[in-house]
């Protein structure tokens, strides 16, 4: 009977101790955002180029303003692949002021439809943003 009664005693101190330590966990996952941080508003997230034809690059321009109140730095624009390029001013962006990432896609041998992801990592409330381009190459003739 007592191994019986020790058992039990072990599981429910097991069980207790398991959830004391989950809840400090939950607290700091839940840490509040500096306010004052800088943040990024995109005119758009997503381009359709629709139908364009081999050969030419693709290449479009996404524009965005810092709509924080510290200065927002693009630390890093990384494409989904190789055909894709993304190009960004490495200057800060002022509160207030504007900024853009010019993104293009090489259509040369690749007819079909695509849909390329480009990551933007900076020092914003959002910290990691993905936009997007799509469309579909007409093969060369």
């Amino acid at each position: 009977m007592k191994k019986v009664f020790l058992l039990g005693a072990i599981l429910l101190g097991f069980t207790s101790l398991g959830i004391a330590q989950t809840t400090p966990v939950t607290a700091t996952a839940s840490a509040a955002v500096d306010p004052n941080k800088a943040e990024f508003k995109f005119d758009k997230e997503v381009h359709d180029f629709g139908t364009v034809n081999e050969g030419p690059a693709a290449v479009y321009e996404f524009k965005f303003a810092n709509t924080g109140k510290e200065p927002l730095l693009l630390t890093n624009v990384v494409a989904s692949c190789g055909c894709t390029t993304p190009k960004w001013s490495k200057e800060p962006v002022g509160q207030g002021k504007t900024g853009s990432i010019f993104v293009s896609y090489d259509t040369n041998g690749r007819p079909g439809g695509f849909n390329k992801a480009v990551t933007v990592s900076s020092n914003s409330k959002t910290p990691v943003k993905v936009l997007y381009i799509k469309g579909v190459v007409d093969k060369k003739k």
